[in-house]
């Protein structure tokens, strides 16, 4: 007997199955296009009722509003070139503040407001030691001074907004946090000068030099002065941003800028310590773990004698402020005034003490010979003094021989058109020329060719840039 096969119901499973085969992959996507479809609506409703967010951003415009006003664009014209920079207003009497490199050698310097109105501003004073610069311009009808957080000393961590003109674009504005305290990048030291300079990862590039350096509330903590490049990680006035830059601290700024404006020159504090080069000492106690300066003598009858300072001793702290490195205890020292008092923390002998010392003034004029041989060593120039007592050319390598053309063995008659005879003389009218500015020096001096016949030639010194690969902008 012949078995009969039902076939209906096969058929219908294997419709069905064929029937999902191809309907899955559109349900599978329409399900995976409804997930992500509620997921965007959640995260948009969330970011609508998140009103942290929307405070954050109001505080990042409320900044910018309230600094925009008080920064300015510079055009600054030399000799036969020119650069832009940055700067900010510092009162409402038409001072502004900016770097002395970006006005170096300057013949014209123009100011823009973020309004478009521009004026010719005159340089009335200028620190290379501290690389500060003041102009004074038209205040019109009205400036809006920058507000500055005076006596506040800036942490790591805190977030900054830097301003400035970077490659030109004008009144930019960029934000990160303090990256570091009390550095000291090489080139920059090498050449001289305090620095001391608060670290951020702030993008800043060439033409942000002189633009301050604001907190979240919009208040100046610092100047924008160099940045780290990659092709430079030890410090540069030059080159583009690679996440670091550096500021000059708004305590510097404070103690130099009423003086330039007041007398055109600057008085610094003298504590009369001698500390090696990186003499610092590590600190290992219950209230203290870090760094500080090791003393390694006292000068007699200094403030630091008088005041009981010992060698040996470790500073911790000027007025409050942590003293990890030389350079920065020396950057301290020299932003406050002489015969101000002080208060230092010391640490002597597994203990610390507060000790109080009034400082004296720094002399002008072992302050300008140390800085000039530093500079003058970085150009490839030396004076010396010959036998027959006349100043000569002693040493010209480098940048000196040449572009200066100077040769060594040239008899100097005068520099900046004035008489010079001594060392001493060379210096201080180099400086009062404003070498350490940049500026552009005549030096006569007298030649002998193989006849004997003697001549006299006017040559243009400057000092060269910081660093040589990049130019300035």
């Amino acid at each position: 007997m012949r078995r009969l096969v039902a076939t209906g119901p096969a058929l219908i499973v294997l419709l069905t199955a064929v029937t999902i085969a191809w309907l899955t992959p559109g349900v599978i996507g329409r399900a995976g296009y409804h997930a992500t479809s509620a997921r965007i609506t959640l995260a948009q409703q969330t970011l609508d009722d998140t009103s942290i967010l929307d405070q954050l951003n109001a505080a990042y415009m409320s900044v910018a509003e309230a600094v925009g006003p008080s920064v300015v664009h510079l055009q600054v014209r030399g000799m036969g070139e020119g650069s832009t920079g940055s700067g900010w207003v510092f009162d409402d009497k038409g001072h502004i503040v900016t770097n002395a490199h970006v006005v170096a050698g300057s013949v014209r310097v123009r100011v823009e407001f973020d309004t478009g109105r521009q004026a010719v501003a005159e340089v009335i004073g200028v620190d290379p030691f501290t690389d500060i610069a003041v102009l004074k311009a038209d205040p019109g009808a009205g400036l809006f001074p920058a507000r500055r957080a005076t006596g506040h000393i800036p942490r790591q961590g805190q977030m900054v907004f830097a301003f400035g003109s970077p490659f030109g674009f004008k009144f930019s504005m960029s934000k990160g946090v303090v990256s570091g305290l009390g550095r000291e990048p090489l080139s920059l030291a090498n050449y001289g000068g305090y620095t001391n300079f608060i670290q951020t990862d702030a993008a800043v590039n060439p033409g942000n030099s002189g633009g301050p350096l604001t907190d979240h509330k919009g208040r100046v903590i610092g100047m924008t002065v160099a940045i780290a490049t990659g092709r430079d990680t030890q410090g540069t006035i030059e080159g583009q941003s690679a996440g670091i830059s550096f500021a000059i601290p708004l305590a510097t700024i404070e103690s130099v800028v009423p003086q330039l404006i007041n007398t055109g020159e600057v008085r610094r504090g003298f504590l009369g310590i001698a500390m090696a080069p990186g003499a610092s000492a590590v600190i290992e106690q219950a209230d203290f773990r870090g760094s500080g300066v090791l003393v390694n003598s006292v000068e007699d009858g200094s403030p630091a004698a008088t005041g009981g300072l010992r060698s040996a001793d470790v500073i911790v702290k000027v007025n409050g402020q942590p003293t990890p490195t030389s350079a920065v205890l020396r950057a301290a020292i020299s932003s406050i005034a002489p015969e101000e008092e002080i208060s230092l923390s010391v640490f002597r002998q597994d203990k610390f003490l507060d000790i109080s010392v009034v400082l004296a003034e720094f002399e002008r004029d072992r302050l300008v010979g140390t800085e000039l041989i530093q500079a003058l060593v970085r150009t490839g120039l030396a004076f010396g003094e010959s036998t027959e007592g006349h100043l000569e050319v002693a040493r010209a390598r480098g940048f000196a021989a040449s572009v200066l053309e100077l040769r060594e063995g040239m008899r100097v008659t005068a520099i900046d058109g004035r008489a010079v005879t001594s060392i001493e003389e060379a210096h201080q009218t180099l400086f009062n020329a404003g070498f350490l500015s940049g500026g552009r020096i005549s030096i006569r001096v007298q030649t002998t060719d193989e006849n004997g016949s003697r001549a006299f030639r006017d040559l243009v010194v400057r000092t060269p840039p910081r660093n040589l690969q990049f130019n300035r902008r």
